[in-house]
């Protein structure tokens, strides 16, 4: 029983680990930010396209 403890400690102190932990909580964190912010997002794109199409067709006419 003492060399799971043991065993259970060395592993919570290893830190190799917590990049990959960081890196996943970021990735979550910017999916949610996206999901709340969906329609928003779209929208500003939707304009910021159609601005481009405008300008593509005042360029090219």
């Amino acid at each position: 029983m003492n060399s799971l403890a043991k065993s259970v400690r060395s592993f919570w102190k290893e830190e190799e680990g917590l990049g990959t932990l960081e890196i996943i909580l970021i990735i979550a964190v910017v999916i949610i930010i996206a999901l709340l912010f969906k329609d928003w997002i779209i929208e500003l794109i939707e304009r910021l396209m159609g601005k481009a199409d405008d300008e593509a067709d005042k360029i090219f006419s």
